[in-house]
């Protein structure tokens, strides 16, 4: 294997200047943008009057590439694959491009170093962010410090990446924070190996928009608030550690547990508050897991510390930033997000009183996990239930706590001749917006539409 080094790379183009400010990775980033502009929606670039332009774009990403190489000596194998396939989608002429080979070759999770750095170039869609499966180009750091290293060893998740996002073309200047191998463009799906997070700008927005809510709701801060918001590089980084141990366990929870077989349903068309309920699920794993490993004798201090700035930064970054980022067209982090505020102030421990907000941290640990219970019982039901019925359960477990639209046939009941009929008929009765927003968050999202809007394209180094 090629040795690995954590510490911040230096351009091979001039000692002084680091990767990300070189004249090779200006020029490859450039040229992918350029080629961006001439692919359709699937990556293809079917003008052939283009083509002419386009291999002369290929040649310089090619060349950054090769350039940049020895500057990645653990990702020789990916970058000598990556430079084969831009060559043979070119020699095919520019059809739906398949980077396959690269995209096997390509391992960050066997390179969990902290500081490393990767230099990542694909034709791919971002999730939250571009729907187009367009030439991207990033380069990437590890985050990775020896706490979560430990932690890993008690929540062990080899496929999971946390990254930091150093520089990165137009796909990713957006509220994409993943990198998922399922978005690059590829003959055939194989079994997938890692997936990545980018926790510096999950850390970045969370300390921008909980800073604006808690001002706006006038909410006392507490001292581990405090340090999540404190400002500067250390907060920042005690934020992404935060974040990289809730997104640890988080992973890891959704092939854990009772499951209704397959909780994502690949391939298949569900109603959206289905996904809610499972993004919720693994979130309010990650929450009691860090209720026991903060009470947890044998853990080292700030381990401990460390899983309590978990449990707040679950509540907050659920309540404020997950209702009221996107649209309203089947938001289902923003359902989940309403559904835990809900369930808190109807169990008592969040308050809305004389226009403040106000939490009861000492008894809001007992209070979600309730809730976390209550959705581990609709799975553990569900193996015994047809797949409409789990969603019909599901779907009265929401209404229990939220409002549903008055519009809503579902609320209504759904007619024989849909509870009859293909579970289609079920997915195009849900509305759009089948749980609106309260009015609470009606007036909320006035105040906080700016700010979330204002995070878009956000890293931790723009956000100090």
């Amino acid at each position: 294997m090629p040795s690995i080094t954590p510490v911040r790379t230096k351009s091979i183009v001039g000692e002084p200047e680091v990767v990300e400010d070189s004249a090779a990775w200006l020029d490859l980033k450039a040229a992918a943008i350029a080629l961006a502009a001439v692919q359709v929606k699937d990556g293809s670039i079917p003008d052939a009057g283009t083509h002419p332009d386009a291999r002369a774009l290929v040649a310089r990403i090619r060349a950054g590439i090769r350039e940049l190489a020895p500057a990645f000596p653990h990702d020789a194998a990916y970058l000598a694959a990556l430079d084969t396939d831009f060559a043979r989608w070119e020699a095919e002429g520019f059809g739906i491009p398949d980077f396959l080979d690269s995209l096997q070759a390509f391992q960050p999770q066997q390179h969990r170093v902290d500081g490393l750095r990767h230099l990542v170039v694909f034709p791919m869609y971002t999730q939250n962010g571009s729907p187009d499966r367009h030439v991207e180009a990033l380069i990437t750091e590890v985050i990775w410090p020896e706490l979560i290293a430990g932690v890993e060893e008690r929540y062990a998740n080899k496929l999971f990446v946390s990254l930091r996002l150093v520089d990165f073309t137009p796909g990713y200047d957006t509220n994409s924070a993943v990198l998922f191998p399922e978005t690059v463009a590829m003959r055939t799906i194989p079994a997938f190996t890692w997936g990545a997070l980018f926790e510096d700008r999950e850390a970045a927005r969370f300390r921008r928009v909980v800073k604006a809510a808690a001002d706006i709701t006038k909410l006392d801060l507490t001292p581990v608030d405090e340090a999540l918001l404190a400002a500067g590089d250390d907060g920042q980084r005690l934020t992404e550690e935060t974040f990289v141990m809730w997104d640890l366990i988080h992973d890891r929870s959704h092939m854990r547990g009772d499951l209704p077989f397959d909780p994502f349903m690949i391939k298949q068309r569900m109603p959206y508050f289905l996904y809610s309920l499972e993004e919720l699920r693994c979130d309010l794993t990650a929450f009691r897991e860090c209720v026991a490993l903060a009470a947890d004798d044998a853990a080292d201090a700030e381990t401990r510390a460390r899983a309590e700035q978990v449990l707040h930064a679950i509540v907050f970054d659920r309540i404020f930033r997950f209702p009221l980022t996107g649209d309203r067209v089947r938001n289902y982090d923003g359902l989940g997000g309403q559904l835990l505020f809900a369930w808190l102030h109807q169990h008592g421990v969040l308050h809305w009183t004389d226009t403040q907000l106000t939490i009861d941290w000492s008894e809001l640990p007992a209070v979600v996990v309730s809730l976390s219970d209550e959705i581990n019982e609709l799975y553990w039901k569900s193996i015994d239930r047809p797949k409409t019925a789990h969603w019909l359960a599901a779907y009265e477990l929401v209404r229990s706590t939220l409002a549903p639209n008055p519009a809503s046939v579902w609320a209504r009941g759904l007619p024989d001749e849909i509870l009859a009929g293909a579970p289609k008929g079920y997915t195009d009765a849900v509305l759009d917006d089948e749980f609106p927003l309260s009015m609470f968050y009606e007036a909320l999202s006035k105040k906080m539409g700016d700010v979330i809007e204002g995070t878009r394209g956000i890293t931790g180094t723009s956000a100090a």
